[in-house]
């Protein structure tokens, strides 16, 4: 990462805070706009999705472009990757082009969930500590 990056480490961790700052501020904003009449849904929808992809975004500074990009698209989090993107895409589409705010809401839910099972491929046995609990839950 150093040999690739022209940024002090120092300055990727601050990178890294910004973004990853702005991406919660966004999704906070995004919370509470959904309560504003007409276009309270479609704001909350967008400014949701904006503010997960910054936050996604923010490991750029620490991993760099291309180490993120091979990290995500790994064999073990592909499928969670794939999910991840079609749900801010189709969170997306909802909110502009469909005009449907309860799709807008179901992929913003999904989205969450998607994002979640997604981040948790990057601790180890993670996933299948989440399995064994939902398996011992619904037995």
């Amino acid at each position: 990462v150093v040999e690739a990056s022209s940024l002090s480490w120092g300055t990727r961790v601050k990178g890294f805070i910004a973004c990853f700052a702005v991406g919660i501020l966004c999704s906070l904003l995004g919370t509470l706009l959904l309560w504003v009449p007409k276009k309270g849904l479609t704001l909350f929808a967008v400014f949701y999705t904006f503010g997960n992809i910054a936050s996604i975004g923010s490991t750029i500074f620490l991993m760099g472009p291309l180490k993120q990009l091979k990290r995500m698209f790994e064999p073990t989090r592909l499928i969670a990757t794939i999910l991840v993107l079609l749900c801010f895409a189709l969170t997306l589409c909802s909110a502009f082009w469909w005009h449907n705010k309860g799709l807008a809401l179901i992929f913003c839910i999904l989205q969450s969930l998607s994002l979640t099972w997604y981040s948790l491929s990057f601790i180890p046995f993670a996933r299948d500590a989440v399995k064994k609990c939902f398996a011992v839950c619904l037995a």
